[in-house]
């Protein structure tokens, strides 16, 4: 299903806990967090505020 990015909630080079917020998504009208899955520093974002998304796209890439 795809969405839409409301807001990115990171920059690069900044570190992460596992849990913390990384992108805030809408998808059929209810808002999503997508968190970070372990402890890392925020390598690239591949996504904007306003961008459409697809299940499975890569919007963080985290490196540890």
């Amino acid at each position: 299903m795809p969405g839409r990015g409301l807001d990115v909630l990171v920059v690069e080079g900044g570190l992460v806990q596992k849990g913390d917020a990384l992108v805030l998504l809408e998808a059929m009208k209810m808002e999503l967090r997508l968190v970070a899955p372990a402890i890392g520093r925020v390598d690239k974002i591949l996504c904007q505020p306003g961008q459409v998304v697809a299940r499975g796209q890569v919007l963080i890439q985290l490196a540890e």
